[in-house]
């Protein structure tokens, strides 16, 4: 084993290797507010009955059922469960369908088993242009589902056909995986944030109700006050700002 001294750096050294992911990280802070926003609206459709289905290839699967793990148990907190899917881990299915239909297939054929209008399908790929996920969020938007993806640097061809895409531009494919799970951390911070404040408000309402004496029960809501469910059309591409070098992009149906 060599070791390498303080300054002495080379490429797919340790050093290299840190310095890019700082240098990544410093700028990706500038999608703090996005996630924040993904956050609210994913707990807004998951608390009205919507589900997430969510695919990657390779590293970006498991990225994808990190994401599904922390929604179906928990982040941080306690909290109810709710309905989240990564696709690549049916194993069977996947490679029933790929050996029948071909693995451009894959995911496709899930969604369609599994999607309904107003459920969200989240895509996770460092290039943007796996074809699997393509597919996949192609049958989404025939359906009525919603498709937001994460990819590595714009443009790609993933972004171009998601409701939604959180673009991260770094040097080699395993900073954007590094930045990918953060990016799932605070999506994930987000969503419970916005499930405590739904349920404090729905507690604060069934109080006041009490209090009235007019013998309405719980209330019925989305859990943060949102609209329930995620399936506008892509309109603009806001935000492209460089950081470091490593601007994070996103594309908006707003």
């Amino acid at each position: 084993m060599t070791l390498l001294s303080p300054g002495r750096r080379r490429d797919g050294s340790p050093d290299r290797h840190c310095d890019d992911l700082t240098a990544a990280l410093v700028g990706f802070r500038e999608s703090a507010a996005v996630l924040q926003d993904w956050g609210t609206r994913l707990a807004g459709s998951l608390g009205a009955g919507a589900r997430l289905l969510v695919a990657g290839n390779g590293g970006s699967a498991a990225q994808a059922q990190h994401l599904t793990a922390e929604l179906v148990g928990r982040y941080r907190d306690d909290r109810p469960p709710f309905s989240a899917l990564a696709l690549h881990a049916d194993t069977s299915s996947t490679t029933a369908i790929a050996n029948d239909y071909g693995v451009h297939e894959v995911f496709a054929r899930q969604v369609c088993a599994h999607g309904r209008p107003g459920d969200v399908l989240m895509l996770l790929s460092t290039s943007g242009a796996s074809a699997n996920l393509l597919t996949a969020a192609t049958q989404a938007r025939r359906i009525g589902m919603a498709v937001w993806s994460l990819t590595g640097p714009p443009p790609n061809p993933l972004e171009a056909i998601s409701d939604r895409a959180l673009c991260v531009r770094a040097p080699a494919a395993a900073t954007v995986q590094e930045l990918h799970l953060v990016a799932v951390h605070v999506l994930c911070e987000a969503f419970d944030q916005a499930v405590a404040a739904g349920s404090a408000r729905r507690s604060a309402a069934d109080t006041a109700r009490d209090a009235a004496g007019d013998g309405v029960g719980r209330a019925v809501g989305d859990g943060t006050g949102q609209p329930g469910t995620v399936s506008d059309r892509v309109g603009h591409t806001a935000g492209d700002e460089a950081v470091n070098g490593a601007p994070v992009r996103e594309r908006d149906g707003r």
